[in-house]
């Protein structure tokens, strides 16, 4: 299997070597992006469900704020963005801008890289099919001066080695594409869990029982 596919690599002239390392820098950053995501996932998941939910949920904001503050996850700045319009005794529209504002500057930082993907998958696809157009010019000009009777194998061994730069191109732009893919929904999916949590603090912020300066800091002020 690996001579097989040596000799093909070898066999498919020179555009194999740009296309290999296209495929490269693009499982280098499917590898960067993918860890990167999952750490967020992560650290969002402990940074909001252990930390800031529960002290919303107490309408404990003080503390929720501290937390937000204390944490260096992405949901936390967002968070943290809406709860202080909530302490400043913001209205509601307030609260949401402030929040789409936060999830804005972390959005960037999410997509990063991620779109490189796709352009690579279509830079591997021409560099093989241009490959493959070179390699029959250059199969066809050997043929016109080649003896008769060796212009047919000639010509479609030449067509055959031609042909290996569109088949590893392919073969590089399809992962390249699903890869792109599975990045891009788990980058979704982090998205749909900001905006749930936003959804949950403005759902607490408008339940009637809910006081903005809440909470076991805040209540001697009160008082």
């Amino acid at each position: 299997m690996l001579d097989t596919i040596v000799r093909f690599f070898q066999e498919g002239g020179p555009f194999m070597y740009p296309i290999a390392i296209v495929l490269a820098l693009g499982l280098a950053i499917t590898l960067e992006r993918f860890f990167y995501l999952s750490a967020v996932r992560r650290r969002n998941r402990i940074a909001f469900e252990r930390g800031i939910l529960p002290l919303l949920r107490k309408r404990d904001y003080q503390r929720a704020m501290k937390a937000a503050t204390n944490s260096d996850s992405a949901i936390a700045s967002i968070m943290g963005a809406g709860i202080g319009r909530l302490l400043s005794n913001s209205r509601r529209e307030d609260i949401e801008y402030a929040m789409e504002e936060g999830l804005m500057e972390v959005l960037p930082r999410l997509e990063k890289r991620t779109q490189y993907l796709a352009t690579l998958a279509n830079i591997a696809t021409l560099l093989g099919l241009l490959g493959t157009i070179i390699g029959l010019i250059a199969a066809f000009t050997a043929v016109a001066a080649a003896d008769p009777s060796q212009k047919a194998s000639l010509l479609s061994e030449s067509i055959s080695v031609a042909m290996n730069t569109t088949a590893f191109g392919l073969m590089s732009a399809i992962p390249l594409l699903m890869f792109h893919a599975v990045l891009q929904t788990r980058t979704n999916e982090i998205v749909d869990s900001f905006e749930m949590a936003g959804v949950k603090l403005l759902n607490i912020v408008s339940d009637p029982g809910s006081d903005p300066v809440a909470g076991d800091a805040a209540r001697p002020a009160v008082a």
